[in-house]
C-alpha cells in the first residue's frame, strides 16, 4: 500500500462534518454569524475550554493566525516568535500585512521552542526608545514545526516571561489536538491556566473541510478583532457552514479520536524508522510530524515505490513525514518494510 506522508492537508474531511454541512446548506439561517449554529459553537468551546470566552471562525489556519497577532500589536511594534515558526517563514507577508507593519523577530531555541532566557533578553531590550522597534506580543507554536511539543511547565515558562513584561500571549495550534492528545491535559490547561490570551484552535488538518476558530480567553481584544476580521476579508456571509463543521468537529470528541489515530501512526512510523539502519531521527515527534535524515538513495528509492513526502527543502539527506486522522497502518508498514528493503540492499 503506497501512502503520502507529505502533510495532514491532504486528508480531506472527516464524514461527519461533509454531513453537517450538507445539512447545514438546507433552508435560511441569518448571514454573518448570526445564527444558531454559530452561537452554539462558542457555548461549545466554552464548555471544552471551561471558561467564558469569544470565538472568531475564520476558514484558513492563516487567517486565524495573523489576526490574532494583528489584534495584539500596533504596526510600529513587535511580534516575537521562534526562528522557525509558521509566522516567519510560512505565511508569506500576510503578518506585515495584517499587523500593519508590525516586526516579526526569531527567538532561538532547542527543537523549535523558544528559549525564555533568551524571551527575556529580547522583551527587556531598548524598551521606551523610539528609536527601536518595541516588543508587542508572544506567539508560540503548538505542535512546534519540527514536530515537538512544548510541555505545560515550558509553555508557562515563555508566558511569565511575556506577562511581567505586559504582553499578551498567542498559540499557534495548527496542531492543537495532536499537542493535546501528545500531553493528555486539558484545553483549558495547555492555554488560559498557561497563561495564553489567544489561540488558534486548528481543525482544518484534522477533519474539518475550511473551519478555524481564534479562540479569546482575553475578551479585551475581541472588539477590535471582529472589526480586523471584517476589515480582512474573513467574515463569511454564510457562516453556518463554518459553524456546522467545527460543531461535527466537536461532537462525539471527533477532534480528539482524529488526533488519537494521527499521534499513534506516527509512533508506528517512528518505531519502525529506528530499526532501520542508517536513518536518523533529528527530533523525536511527540505528535504527528517527524523530521529524519535519510541515507543517500533511500528517499528516491521510497519515491520510486510511489510513497510521497517532501525532502529537498531542508539538510541534504533530510524528509518531513506528516500523519494524518486517514493515515492506515498497512501504509505505514509498507513505508518502513520499503526504507528496510533499500538498507539491506546497500
Amino acid at each position: 500500500m503506497k501512502i503520502a506522508l507529505t502533510s495532514d492537508n491532504i486528508a480531506g474531511a472527516s464524514d461527519s462534518v461533509l454531513e453537517a454541512m450538507m445539512a447545514a446548506s438546507k433552508g435560511d439561517a441569518m448571514p454573518y454569524g448570526n445564527d444558531e449554529a454559530t452561537a452554539e459553537v462558542t457555548t461549545m468551546l466554552s464548555e471544552l475550554f471551561e471558561c467564558d470566552l469569544d470565538v472568531f471562525l475564520v476558514s484558513t489556519g492563516t487567517a486565524a493566525n495573523v489576526l490574532s497577532v494583528s489584534a495584539m500589536t500596533p504596526p510600529w511594534g513587535s511580534v516575537l516568535c521562534h526562528t522557525e515558526s509558521h509566522l516567519m517563514n510560512d505565511e508569506s507577508t500576510a503578518p506585515e500585512f495584517y499587523t500593519g507593519g508590525a516586526r516579526f523577530v526569531g527567538i532561538e531555541g532547542a527543537d523549535a521552542k523558544m528559549d525564555p532566557v533568551l524571551l527575556k533578553k529580547v522583551v527587556s531590550q531598548k524598551v521606551g526608545d523610539v528609536h527601536s522597534c518595541q516588543p508587542s506580543a508572544v506567539s508560540l507554536s503548538q505542535v512546534t514545526e519540527v514536530g515537538s511539543v512544548y510541555s505545560l511547565d515550558e509553555i508557562r515558562a515563555l508566558t511569565d516571561v511575556a506577562k511581567s513584561a505586559g504582553l499578551p500571549v498567542h498559540m499557534d495550534g495548527a496542531r492543537f489536538a495532536n499537542a493535546l492528545v501528545a500531553l493528555g491535559c486539558s484545553p483549558a490547561e495547555m492555554t488560559w491556566k498557561a497563561g495564553v490570551d489567544i489561540v488558534s484552535f486548528g481543525a482544518t488538518k484534522n477533519g474539518t473541510m475550511a473551519s478555524e476558530a481564534i479562540v479569546v480567553f482575553n475578551k479585551a481584544l475581541s472588539k477590535e478583532l471582529g472589526f480586523r476580521r471584517k476589515r480582512g476579508g474573513h467574515l463569511h456571509s454564510k457562516m453556518r457552514l463554518l459553524s456546522s463543521q467545527m460543531i461535527a468537529y466537536l461532537t462525539d470528541d471527533l477532534w480528539r479520536k482524529n488526533a488519537t489515530h494521527a499521534n499513534a501512526m506516527m509512533a508506528l512510523l517512528q518505531e519502525g524508522l529506528k530499526s532501520v539502519p542508517g536513518v536518523v531521527i533529528n527530533t523525536p515527534a511527540q505528535a504527528n510530524m517527524l523530521f529524519c535524515t535519510l541515507p543517500a538513495g533511500m528517499a528516491e528509492h521510497l519515491q520510486a515505490e510511489g510513497f510521497a513526502f517532501y525532502g529537498g527543502r531542508w539538510e541534504e539527506g533530510v524528509v518531513r513525514l506528516v500523519t494524518s486522522f486517514r493515515t492506515p497502518a498497512e501504509g505505514i508498514d509498507a513505508f518502513v518494510a520499503s526504507a528496510r528493503r533499500f538498507a539491506d540492499s546497500v
